[in-house]
Parts: structure tokens; sequence; C-alpha cells
């Protein structure tokens, strides 16, 4: 493949090291050509990438909706449930129209805070009441359109949500007022209409289990034929709530991960995203048979959901990936930092992950999780998206650039990055969108618009 552009990193994160003077060579498919080091000066017409490059960042676990919840959901105090109920009302008035200005507005501030690949995990498909609109993929086309539209990669994660919560082996409760805008009625007539949804150049579709409380047990199976049929992701919210797990124990006389794994959800393309009150035996399953953990440490923290055992699923062989769930901040470097950070303050000890460690779950693993294994590493044949962090902002300042991973996620935040590249496009240049130049003013008319 012939070289269309050649990027040059004043240096480059390609682990387990920090190299000096990286040109990468990018070919027309948009994937790395070559990488050549010891290249001291930027070759003629290369793009100059000062700072510190690394693998582009995958957001793992989005609602694109709930950006518009921020500040507002911080007046008073309350609880997980009180909060859903104002998440609720903001996914009462969003249309089509609406939501993809939202979420352009949101992905690209992502690409912003140096993201180049988001899981949607997308429940919002028909229109209040559940009306089904004419294209009755209406709501998940405008995601689709809406990352294109900010320049980066997304895997719409299209959710099953057929249930208020559990009620019995059988059938769960019948959605509220609230949910029939989420629910198929089944997952079969769910499973119908997610198949006309269809990978792009940009997009791969992949399925989601909201919980064991949305998803009747019997039905479970479904979505997890679905997904394998087309080996797509699969990812599922799993124990984020210690009332779920009672819920579940009650019902069905076990835990939310052992009712999956007897209906075939969990294993090598499936993440449980937060996977927070866990057993050992839990702990067991899900590591044991690959399944991956999305842990979202901004948002668990900001609901008080609680910290998860981490280490522990990692140790059993399940891959760690991150998320920023409902956004109440868009930066994968907190995420990652506060990972371990959660779990210094449960232990009273430091060191339970190493920065590299951490920076491949916000990077490779986190593609690998979304179904782009072809991207997050700076390696010939991967995907051209990589992120520059600045190296002389008043965070990064004085670190030695050799540090690369401790930098990144010890140092930086999301506005230390400078630029952001997606398939060899420059789609952060400096700082500024190249294709939504003032994110700021878009962002504030979508949010305002939805209040």
């Amino acid at each position: 493949m012939p070289v269309t552009h050649t990027y040059w990193a004043e240096h480059a994160w390609l682990e387990p090291v920090v190299e000096p003077g990286v040109a990468l060579d990018v070919g027309a498919d948009g994937r790395i050509a070559a990488v050549r080091t010891g290249v001291a000066s930027p070759p003629p017409g290369a793009t100059v990438l000062r700072g510190l490059t690394l693998p582009g960042l995958a957001n793992a676990h989005s609602h694109a909706f709930h950006r518009a919840l921020r500040s507002t959901v911080q007046v008073g105090s309350g609880t997980f449930w009180t909060w859903r109920e104002v998440m609720y009302s903001v996914a009462d008035r969003l249309t089509p129209e609406t939501y993809h200005a939202l979420a352009r507005a949101v992905y690209a501030e992502m690409a912003l805070a140096g993201v180049t690949a988001v899981g949607e995990f997308h429940y919002l498909h028909h229109a209040p009441g559940g009306t089904r609109y004419a294209d009755p993929n209406a709501m998940g086309e405008a995601l689709l359109a809406a990352a294109a539209d900010a320049g980066i990669r997304i895997t719409l994660l299209d959710t099953a949500y057929v249930a208020s919560g559990l009620r019995g082996a059988a059938e769960g409760a019948p959605p509220d007022h609230h949910q029939l805008r989420f629910s198929d009625g089944t997952t079969e007539a769910w499973a119908e209409r997610a198949s006309l949804l269809k990978d792009r150049e940009h997009a791969r579709i992949g399925a989601a289990v909201h919980s064991v409380r949305a998803v009747p047990a019997r039905q479970l199976g479904t979505v997890a034929e679905w997904a394998a049929a087309r080996r797509a992701p699969l990812h599922v919210h799993l124990s984020e709530q210690t009332a779920e797990n009672e819920a579940c124990l009650a019902v069905h006389g076990c835990t939310p991960t052992r009712l999956l794994a007897d209906h075939g959800v969990l294993g090598e393309r499936t993440t449980g995203v937060h996977n927070t009150h866990l057993t050992d035996e839990d702990i067991a399953l899900i590591g044991g048979s690959g399944t991956g953990t999305c842990m979202c440490p901004t948002t668990e923290r900001d609901l008080a959901d609680g910290i998860g055992p981490a280490p522990a699923l990692q140790r059993a062989g399940s891959p760690l990936s991150l998320g920023s769930d409902s956004h109440a901040v868009i930066d994968l470097f907190e995420e990652a930092r506060a990972m371990e950070l959660n779990e210094r303050l449960r232990s009273h000890a430091r060191g339970h992950f190493t920065a590299a460690a951490l920076l491949r779950a916000a990077s490779a693993d986190g593609h690998a999780a979304l179904g782009w294994a072809d991207a997050g590493a700076l390696t010939p044949g991967a995907l051209a998206d990589f992120a520059t962090v600045a190296l002389d902002s008043v965070r990064t300042a004085g670190a030695a650039p050799r540090l690369g991973a401790e930098v990144a996620v010890f140092a930086a935040s999301a506005v230390d990055v400078r630029h952001t590249v997606v398939g060899g496009r420059h789609v952060v240049r400096d700082g500024t969108h190249t294709l939504l130049p003032d994110v700021p003013s878009a962002l504030a008319r979508a949010v305002t618009a939805l209040h």
C-alpha cells in the first residue's frame, strides 16, 4: 500500500518504550504502513506532532444523552435510583434530530480528549410511549451519523431492554411509561430490528443486554445467540447495584453473574460493565470465561456505586477496559488513573496496575472490547488512530518523555490532548476540532434544547 501521508511524532509510546523522533507512515487504506524510529527531524511534507503520541483511546462505555445531565444531577443528594428518574426525564425529550446534535457534540468532545472509538450502549430506540419511528432504527442511525460527523469510530451496542425489573423466572415486570421507548416488547422483536443495522467503514454493530433487570432470564439466550452468530461484541451492565444482586437472588436463587453464565451470555466477546459487587465465584466465572470488564470509575464514584474488584478480575483472566459512561467527565486518563487510585484507597497499598497496563486498558484492550482488534497500537498494519499529549502544559511540564505511560496516566488530562488522528485523518489539530471547530457552543446548544 503506497504511503499517502506521514506524521512525525516528537515522542511516541511504542509499548513498552518511548522513542524520540518517530515517523508514522499512513497508507490510503487509513492504516499505518510503517513505523520508523530514529527520525531526528520531520521528513519533508510530514505533519508534526509535538508532544507524546499514543495509540488512540477507546471509550468502551457511553450513554451519549447522559451528557445533558452533567451538573444538573449534582443538585441535592439522592441515590442511583433518584438519579435515574432525572435521566428518564431527559430521555423523554429526545428526538432523532436532537439526539444527533447532542451526540455529535459529545463525540467531538471525546475526540478532543484523544478518543478515537466509542462504544455506545444504545437503548433509546423508539419515540416516547413506545411509538415506532418510520425508520425503526432512526435513533441508532442518528448516533452512527453523529460519530461520522465527529470523525471517530463507533461500536453501536444495540441494547435489549424489555422489562422494568425482576419478577419471575419466565418474565420480568412490564416496562414503565418512561421505558416504553426503550423496549421492543421481546428480545425476538429486538433481534429483528437490530438485524437491520449494518456495519460500515467507521462503525460496527454489536449487542447488549441492558441488565438482568431489563431482560428476563428466558430471553437472555436470544441476545447471546444473535451476537454469537455475527461474532459481534456483547456488553451487559452487571452488578452495578447491590439491589440488583438482592433481587436476582430472591427471584432466581443466584447472582446476576451466575444467571448470565447459565444462559450463555459470558464469553470472550462479552464485556461486563461495572462488575462492582461480585462474589469470589462471580469473579472466577467472569475470568474463567474470558469475559471482559469495563470499569467506569468517574461514573461509579459520581453515583456512589462502589469500587469494583478490578485487580482480582484481571488476575482471574478478565481483560480490563474503561468507559466514561454518564460523562460526569470525559477523560480516559482520569478513568485510568482512578482505577488505580480507587484501589489504593480501598487497600491502603500502591501499585496494583502499572501505568502501561492502565494505558493499555484505555487503548488496545478497549478497542478489542468494541470489536476493533486492529486498533490501539502504533504498529504497521494497525488502524492509523492516535492522539498526542502536550508535554509543556502546567500538568505535564517537567515530566521526562521517556516515562511515557506514567506521564499520560498520572500527569496528563483530556485538556492536554493536542492532536487526534483517526484513520490517518487529522480530526483534532492543535487542540481544535477540524470538523466542528466550536465544540463548546455545539454542546451548549444541544444540552440547552433538552432543558
